[in-house]
């Protein structure tokens, strides 16, 4: 994989390009936010059922949807919770049910921590820098352990002391939040007014059952390579738009491991946003609303803003291949009602009908092509045409354009899954993926953690007898720390070699931009110091006599 860093104009800071149409509802409310407390300095071996004791309070058990929602006001309802409770049932629980991660085997999942995980990379790309600071120390992690168990404000002030961590709890994955004002392990200690969020990268979330009103070949958590085209083409157009719109370089697209994929927009510029800015950003790129569900919902201004213009055209390029083709969205009277009922002359879509009632199951690029065949025929005024014309985009838009969970944008604190974690359901690596090239990330072929356990012990039994030293401690060498000459990493034994090279690639060029910003900001300060110190001089010689 290559890495191909933006190259767009630099646009100031807080300022949008004018927004594209507005949504026709837009909920900001976000439910309450569930909270836990650090973890204990070792896990007691009756933990699982302190956990499961602590559940059967209905203020201890909630609904893992709600977990990564915002509400300060919850603040005072965890004071409350964890009073008077020792540190080993601070282990909050979510309701007992079996889970994906009973797929993974525990004993893979520790192994690919301890040897493929790349953790200094991880460490430079929060951190910004190699010596370690506050953007890395008092960042919030977020560990899912066995039974279901979720373990917030986790904080490191190294990504020894982080890996050390994860090699004892063996999470079966974790999240990673802001960086907040103070270490996020002290929280209960400090004033709430002294612990805020500050900063995090600006993120987004596409899921493919966003799209299962579309896609007919899959739904739920089924993927294949016909229904990823949604995923592709959404990567193409917001990547577009972050980097030619709104001037950010530093965009890292991840695979989450299953039917979607996540964005991180590590630019300075975007970590510091507000809630506020994070919502101006969501609702620029968001343009279908809600999903088509009883009706339409996209509702195009004409002339198009630009950026929906550019993506008209993108999606133009696969709309009857991957739509009309693959997903054959209109194939039965049923379906093709929904077409119907986004067409703009009722004369027009009563004709359709009639004209597909003795083709029950004509395709659907057929009946696209009939839609202005019989156009033609029923609609005599210019202004009817321009309004089937503008019809056809919005259907585009409807059936094709990326799909947000907003949500996930819009809020500092909100966590989200870390990036070379493996996937509970499907043991897959959450990797990069290459957005100069998405059409080249194939979802299907990404390893798992049982491949890539063989093929280290495939390699090794290849290499018998050589003397060229091997790696065993992950990504970054022994303990996360620098590699030894003629070293070859667990992880370049495997197929996750490219994964974690385009990784490297990307958080270097990142800490180069915040380096020079670093001297640049220092020499304006010395400037700015030596003109304040040159003013004081001319004064005190006009002072004298």
């Amino acid at each position: 994989m290559s890495n191909t860093p933006g190259s767009s104009t630099e646009q100031e800071e807080d300022v949008l390009p004018d927004a594209p149409p507005p949504a026709l509802s837009d909920d900001d409310a976000p439910p309450p936010i569930v909270k836990t407390e650090p973890a204990p300095s070792s896990p007691p071996p009756e933990f699982a059922a302190k956990a499961e004791s602590a559940s059967t309070s209905a203020r201890d058990v909630k609904d893992v949807k709600t977990l990564f929602d915002d509400d300060d006001d919850d603040d005072a309802a965890d004071d409350d919770l964890i009073g008077g409770i020792n540190e080993a049932d601070l282990l909050a629980a979510v309701p007992k049910k079996p889970t994906a991660g009973e797929e993974v085997d525990p004993q893979a999942q520790l192994a690919f921590y301890q040897r493929l995980f790349p953790w200094r990379p991880l460490f430079h790309w929060l951190n910004h820098s190699a010596i370690p600071s506050t953007d890395f120390g008092h960042r919030e992690f977020a560990f899912t352990l066995a039974g279901g168990v979720y373990l917030r404000y986790q904080a490191f002030a190294t990504v020894d002391m982080m890996r050390k961590e994860v090699l004892r709890l063996n999470p079966s994955r974790f999240e990673i939040g802001p960086v907040y004002t103070a270490n996020p392990r002290d929280r209960k200690s400090l004033r709430k007014a002294a612990f805020k969020p500050m900063e995090k990268e600006l993120v987004f979330d596409i899921d493919l059952t966003d799209y299962d009103d579309v896609r007919t070949c899959c739904d739920k958590a089924n993927i294949c390579h016909r229904c990823w085209a949604f995923i592709t083409v959404a990567i193409k157009i917001l990547d577009a738009a972050l980097r030619d719109d709104l001037g950010f370089r530093h965009i890292l697209w991840v695979y989450s491991g299953r039917r979607g994929a996540h964005a991180w927009v590590c630019d300075k510029r975007a970590r510091v946003m507000d809630d506020t800015k994070r919502r101006a950003v969501a609702a620029y790129l968001e343009v279908v609303r809600g999903g088509n569900v009883g009706g339409k919902s996209v509702s195009l201004r004409r002339p198009l803003h630009p950026h929906v213009a550019r993506s008209l055209a993108i999606l133009s390029d696969g709309f009857v291949q991957h739509v009309l083709r693959d997903q054959d969205p209109w194939r039965t009277p049923a379906m093709a009602e929904k077409l119907l009922k986004l067409l703009p002359d009722k004369a027009l879509a009563d004709a359709l009908r009639r004209r597909w009632a003795g083709a029950a199951e004509r395709a659907s690029i057929e009946k696209w092509a009939d839609v202005n065949a019989v156009a033609k025929d029923i609609l005599k005024s210019q202004e009817a045409s321009k309004k089937l014309r503008e019809s056809r985009e919005d259907v585009v838009f409807e059936y094709y354009y990326p799909r947000l969970d907003v949500e996930v944008s819009k809020h500092l604190n909100h966590l989200l899954k870390s990036p070379f974690v493996i996937h509970p359901g499907t043991g897959r690596i959450c990797v990069p993926i290459d957005p100069a090239d998405p059409e080249g990330f194939d979802p299907l072929s990404v390893p798992t953690i049982g491949e890539l356990l063989r093929e280290v012990d495939e390699w090794k039994a290849e290499h018998v007898g050589e003397k060229k030293g091997e790696g065993e401690e992950g990504a970054g060498g022994k303990e996360g720390g620098a590699v030894e000459e003629g070293v070859v990493q667990d992880y370049e034994k495997t197929s996750l070699k490219p994964y974690i090279d385009y990784f490297r690639r990307f958080v270097a060029g990142l800490v180069k931009e915040e380096k020079s910003a670093v001297k640049r900001e220092a020499s304006g300060m010395r400037e700015e110091a030596e003109g304040e110190g040159a003013k004081r001089e001319v004064k005190a010689e006009s002072m004298e006599f």
